[in-house]
């Protein structure tokens, strides 16, 4: 694929303002600071200031309100760091520094922005801190839970009543009850939902409407769908389709850290689905690519579109709110790539190239109207 250029003007966030206005925020870990941008109709990144974080700064979850930003930290001391959003310029001000239980690559919040979640791939845990309504995270965790080995992300369903936790070394997926009042969660019945040997699950999302979940396999490149019982919280397997072209070379991966060659090991990180429903998009960061998958509303089930080479080696990706581009950062590339999705096809059209921080690896996308 040819990559398009375009040379991005940076201006000061501080002397814009709009009715309506679209931001995009990238975690720099070996910078150790988050790039702030402004995205303009046409899908162009406009520079702005970054915000001061820390070393080895990665996950990074926005409030439902859009007020303010977290960005958890995964040198010691494990904290978390909450900023306030800008509706107006995008401009990050950093409110407070928690510390966290553990180093946590995958943060979330609850549907209600009053909890945050976090789970922890070589602690083997999830936790769950209280958030005030001034943003700050509670020094305290509310629990602490042990899970399967390598826990890799946790969220809540829409319904913001279950809470499910893939653990990539176990091949399960632990299930919660949360309780939004008081933040607790407790095991549901069945816990796990195991899956094929080697899967090795890794991050996954609901559709909007709550009736499915799509898991993210790193070890072998697939897409799982899963029926989601809105009353129990249960989890039905309904198909597995594979992202990767049918002519890839990469083999199944194995959990890592590994002792093993892994230079053509299948290593999957993200997937995220436009705002209709209609298309999702997964990132394998070993051939830096982002595969395409139409969805069956009605089944549930992935068919699979294509790939696009982008980014060097892929952590992190975001869709706008509006489903018209998709953002891809690499952890071995200075550059962010923007791509229009074709709302037909699915194909992903480049849109340019703008400047990365050192180790650029999560995306996220905030829109103000």
């Amino acid at each position: 694929m040819k990559r398009w250029s375009t040379i991005a003007v940076v201006l000061s966030f501080s002397c814009m303002t709009a009715s309506a206005a679209t931001f995009v925020y990238v975690s720099n870990a070996e910078d150790g600071d988050i790039g702030t941008y402004r995205m303009t109709d046409t899908g162009e990144l406009q520079p702005g200031p970054r915000a001061k974080a820390a070393s080895v700064v990665m996950p990074m979850a926005v409030s439902p309100d859009r007020r303010f930003l977290y960005a958890g930290v995964r040198s010691k001391p494990y904290s978390v760091i909450a900023y306030s959003i800008d509706s107006g310029t995008g401009e990050l001000r950093q409110l407070s520094t928690s510390p966290l239980a553990e180093s946590f690559p995958y943060i979330s919040l609850d549907k209600t922005g009053r909890f945050l979640f976090g789970a922890s791939y070589a602690g083997h845990l999830i936790s769950v801190n209280a958030v005030g309504r001034d943003g700050r995270v509670a020094a305290e965790p509310l629990q602490v839970i042990p899970v399967g080995r390598n826990a890799h992300s946790i969220r809540s369903d829409e319904s913001n009543k279950f809470v499910y936790v893939p653990t990539l070394g176990t091949d399960q997926i632990f299930k919660f009850v949360f309780d939004a009042r008081s933040g607790r969660l407790t095991s549901n019945t069945p816990a796990v939902f195991l899956m094929k040997a080697g899967a090795g699950p890794r991050h996954f999302i609901t559709s909007r409407d709550n009736k499915f979940l799509y898991a993210l396999s790193e070890l072998q490149g697939t897409v799982t769908t899963f029926s989601l019982d809105g009353k129990t919280g249960l989890l039905t397997e309904v198909s597995v389709a594979s992202g990767l072209p049918p002519d890839t070379k990469l083999v199944p991966g194995a959990p890592r850290p590994s002792s093993r060659n892994t230079e053509n090991d299948v290593w999957a990180a993200d997937l995220h689905m436009t705002p209709d429903g209609k298309l999702l998009y997964m990132s394998e960061r070993t051939s830096s690519s982002l595969g395409a998958f139409r969805v069956d509303a009605e089944t549930g089930k992935l068919a699979y579109l294509g790939s696009t080479p982008t980014e060097k080696q892929p952590r992190g990706f975001a869709i706008d709110a509006k489903g018209r581009f998709l953002v891809a950062s690499g952890e071995k590339s200075a550059t962010l790539s923007v791509y229009a999705i074709d709302p037909a096809s699915g194909a992903l059209r480049p849109v340019g190239q703008f400047p990365a921080g050192k180790g650029a690896n999560w995306v996220e996308i905030v829109r103000f109207d």
